[in-house]
């Protein structure tokens, strides 16, 4: 009999805090972090995969980024060592770099490209932040008027940032990379 009451009490309890929790209102929401919080150099390393990789592998990367101040904005600056394909013993390697200057734009969290602004003529390229993660998307139009998108989510956490890069084409995902990064340095 006591084991009876024990439980029905605690169901009790956990169901008086269920209804709790979903009648009290929300309060306090997520700031967005102000985007020099995102400055430092970040080193680590991930893993890219696409709908192949069940049948021939995923590929290992290394990364490399650096965001920092620049003129009234900021820049993000991020090397990929991609290590993969050809012999298992000896992969190929190749290396991506590249570097982007952003300004604030006229909307609060959203940045423009200083350089990239039409996806016809080179690129649009365009960053925001939103609670802990600076996203920078990259879009592309071909001279067909196929496009492709990446989108670079860096989520701050702990001593560094994650990193989840996808690239799609016309909508449909190619590529997705997850990564852990640590900071290294100012």
């Amino acid at each position: 009999m006591l084991r009876k009451l024990t439980h029905a009490a605690a169901r009790a309890v956990i169901a008086g805090f269920v209804i709790w929790v979903l009648a009290t209102p929300l309060t306090a929401q997520a700031q967005n972090l102000p985007v020099d919080a995102f400055y430092g150099h970040y080193q680590g390393s991930g893993i890219a995969e696409n709908e192949d990789s069940l049948y021939f592998g995923v590929t290992v990367r290394d990364l490399d980024v650096r965001i920092g101040p620049e003129a009234n904005g900021f820049y993000v600056e991020w090397t990929s060592v991609i290590r993969g394909g050809g012999d298992p013993n000896n992969p190929d390697v190749r290396k991506r770099s590249a570097r982007v200057a952003f300004s604030p734009s006229e909307r609060p969290n959203v940045f423009t490209s200083k350089s990239a602004t039409d996806a016809m003529k080179g690129g649009l390229i365009w960053a925001r932040v939103l609670d802990q993660t600076l996203t920078v998307n990259v879009m592309r139009v071909s001279d067909n008027g196929s496009y492709t998108v990446q989108t670079y989510n860096r989520t701050l956490s702990g001593t560094g940032m994650t990193l989840n890069f996808v690239n799609t084409a016309d909508g449909e995902p190619l590529r997705q990379v997850e990564a852990r990064l640590v900071k290294v340095g100012d």
